[in-house]
């Protein structure tokens, strides 16, 4: 997972956790979101998501090799 990506999704699990203990989000549809930010955070510490495996996608720079 690349760093733009890390970044782009601890902001949007920011901006859903402000939405939500603002009172803004509210009910099921706020619950649900309130977790997709916990996994956001999560999957961006470890640097790894498992949708990107299970369908081929990578956001990692690719290293240049000599040669």
């Amino acid at each position: 997972m690349g760093n733009i990506d890390r970044g782009i999704r601890v902001i949007v699990a920011i901006v859903i956790a402000a939405l939500y203990f603002t009172g803004t989000l509210t009910g099921t549809l706020g619950i649900i979101l309130l977790v997709l930010a916990g996994v956001f955070v999560l999957t961006s510490f470890v640097s790894f998501c498992p949708l990107y495996t299970l369908i081929g996608a990578s956001t990692c720079p690719v290293e240049k090799t000599e040669g």
